[in-house]
């Protein structure tokens, strides 16, 4: 497979699950929130990353817009990528056929993005990914979000 026809994949199952695109990235916003999921091809093979971006809005004094900057920055407010188990997926080297990419895309967004983005919409779902131990926030914006909860 290749970028082209890997990336067109992508975007149809992000719209499938109600991501917008748009700057290069693919968003989903709350007024508390903007998740922005960010396809960073590899320096060393034929194989893109996932980033997940959070911005909060309102931390440390900014106000967010979808953008080309929330795409291009590496990180958000809190950052993180796709669990190792999906890492196929984004190998473009592999004879993974493309009905099956297609598949385990889905299953991605449905086991891990979904349930991620959902709470990462809203600041007391941030909290909780925390909690959880499936984020590390920074001290600072660990400051931040408890002083504004």
């Amino acid at each position: 497979m290749d970028a082209r026809e890997f990336k067109l994949m992508f975007d149809s199952v992000s719209k499938n699950f109600g991501f917008a695109k748009n700057f290069g990235g693919w968003f989903k916003e709350s007024s508390e929130c903007i998740v922005v999921l960010d396809l960073q091809k590899s320096n060393y093979s034929n194989s893109y990353y996932l980033n997940i971006k959070v911005y909060i809005q309102g931390f440390f004094g900014v106000t967010y817009v979808m953008n080309k900057f929330l795409v291009k920055n590496d990180v958000g407010i809190v950052s993180t990528r796709s669990p190792k188990e999906y890492r196929d997926i984004f190998d473009l080297e592999n004879q993974l056929e493309n009905i099956n990419r297609e598949e385990k895309l889905h299953k991605l967004f449905i086991e891990f993005l979904m349930p991620f983005t959902n709470k990462a919409l809203v600041r007391s779902g941030i909290k909780k990914l925390a909690e959880d131990d499936e984020i590390l926030l920074q001290p600072a914006v660990q400051k931040e979000l408890y002083s504004t909860m």
